[in-house]
């Protein structure tokens, strides 16, 4: 063996060493972080095991029937913040986290619809909520707001839909979009690492809480930059094919009322060329229109001025309009009809 090459050999092994190193440091430092962050949150709510696993649930206010809302993809129950303290004035509240998400631990997958409406039914019977129950949901979790009306359907007063997902949309939508969703995809495991070695902690980016939602600032922190987050993630967007399938024919319901806000279509997300966003838009509106078919007793509202997140952008008319519906239930009286106009609010 040369000279130079011992010299290489030394430096490669030194150079790997660093970088292990490097690795391991990172990785503690995430960890004791994530740990110190979530001693000190104080999450609302309780801790049921369902199948064995935790899973966290807020439950705030009284009265009947109960509203539990479920969360878009990689959110917790923190993203109710606009609507929960308001509706709880009017009933009792429930918002959960999901397998993975929040307080709630990591399941086996598949995380496809019927496994987590059926996960979402046995933490209803855990926490001893009444039913029937109005089911509200955001994005993705309108594919298992679908799976628990069709296996669960007698607990149910409502559903109501915040620009949910529809099923198998991936086939509708720009080849385009879904391109870009297929790059962020592959991406992940990236990303898992660079937040796993405490990359986006060094960088700021953990400590980051969105405009108006200061007062969970702390319990936001303490869930950002969770790489196990990325396992769910993951595990929902690789399951979503098989939801779109075990949803595809759900419905009609005869006698059940569905309420439907849907983002502004001509609010453009940002981060998309225009071109696809556009297109998008189009079909999107057309599939969110066709979800009336789920019941005759439906009616659909859009939003003005809203993106994909109408319970952050338009709180005002989510809480108005799913205190309407409890009243109108309340009341025994039928709310709505799928010969109603949509309108735009």
């Amino acid at each position: 063996m040369t000279k130079p090459f011992r010299f290489f050999l030394a430096t490669v092994i030194v150079a790997t060493s660093l970088l292990v190193v490097t690795l391991i440091a990172g990785t503690i430092y995430n960890q004791l972080a994530l740990r110190q962050l979530r001693a000190t949150a104080h999450v609302p709510g309780e801790i049921y095991k369902v199948d064995g696993y935790d899973m966290h649930l807020f439950c705030s206010g009284a009265g009947s029937p109960t509203i539990v809302l479920d969360t878009g993809l990689g959110d917790d129950f923190t993203t109710w913040l606009k609507v929960q303290p308001e509706l709880s004035k009017v009933t009792r509240v429930c918002s959960f986290d999901r397998s993975g998400f929040g307080s709630s631990e990591m399941t086996p997958r598949p995380h496809d619809a019927d496994t987590l409406a059926r996960r979402l039914h046995d933490l209803v019977r855990a926490a001893g909520i009444d039913t029937p129950f109005v089911l509200a949901g955001h994005s993705i979790s309108g594919l298992y707001l679908r799976a628990y009306a069709q296996h669960y359907s007698n607990e149910l007063a409502a559903l109501v839909f915040i620009d949910g997902a529809t099923p198998l949309q991936d086939d509708r939508v720009p080849r385009s979009l879904v391109a870009i969703q297929d790059a962020q995809r592959a991406g992940m495991p990236w990303q898992k690492l660079l937040m796993t070695i405490g990359w986006y902690r060094l960088q700021g980016i953990c400590s980051s809480v969105p405009p108006g939602f200061e007062s969970y600032g702390a319990i936001i922190r303490a869930n950002n930059c969770d790489p196990t987050q990325y396992d769910a993630l993951e595990a929902e967007l690789d399951a979503v094919r098989q939801s779109g399938e075990e949803t595809r024919n759900v419905g009609p319901f005869p006698h059940l009322p569905v309420l439907i806000l849907s983002r502004d279509p001509t609010s453009m997300p940002s981060n998309w060329p225009p071109e696809v966003a556009k297109a998008n838009s189009l079909v999107w509106n057309q599939m969110q229109e066709e979800s009336k078919g789920l019941s005759p007793l439906s009616r659909r509202i859009i939003a003005r001025g809203s993106d994909h997140y109408v319970h952050v952008d338009r709180p005002d008319l989510v809480n108005r309009e799913i205190t309407r519906l409890v009243e109108a239930l309340r009341r025994g009286e039928v709310p709505y009809s799928q010969r109603q106009a949509t309108t735009e609010q």
